[in-house]
């Protein structure tokens, strides 16, 4: 994947994780989601007081580009770190999240974890979800 892609990916994500909306646990994150086609689809977390409607950036992301069409991609970039720090740890997606990604897409779809545009991980989907129950266990 060139760098140049990655590193805007990047930086959107962490556009985005400014916006999450994050009143319970002060942790930001945010997400830019490559689709083959070349869409950019973004997402945010965004909790809710009773927790289990919380949703994460990646699947926002996700839900975002399925709601359009889009069910083809390529490659994600997660951001994350505390509210009010300019500090960023790197922020692996849930076990929900891997399993959205498993349900759309290939064994080599890019997982970015990134700290900046110039400190990141890349990961293959098969890395950070090994022995995942998707599709194609379902519709042989």
């Amino acid at each position: 994947m060139d760098e140049s892609i990655i590193k805007e990916l990047i930086t959107t994500a962490a556009s985005m994780r400014k916006i999450s909306y994050t009143p319970y646990s002060g942790f930001n994150v945010g997400a830019a989601l490559l689709a083959k086609n070349g869409s950019i689809y973004t997402g945010c977390n965004i909790e809710n007081a009773s927790y289990t409607p919380t949703v994460c950036a990646e699947r926002t992301a996700f839900f975002k580009a399925v709601s359009e069409g889009v069910k083809e991609f390529e490659a994600i970039a997660i951001i994350g770190g505390a509210a009010d720090s300019d500090e960023l740890e790197y922020c692996f997606p849930c076990g929900v999240c891997r399993q959205v990604m498993s349900e759309f897409c290939d064994d080599d779809f890019k997982v970015i974890i990134a700290k900046s545009p110039d400190e990141y991980k890349v990961y293959t989907l098969p890395q950070i979800l090994p022995e995942r129950f998707g599709p194609k266990d379902i519709l042989g």
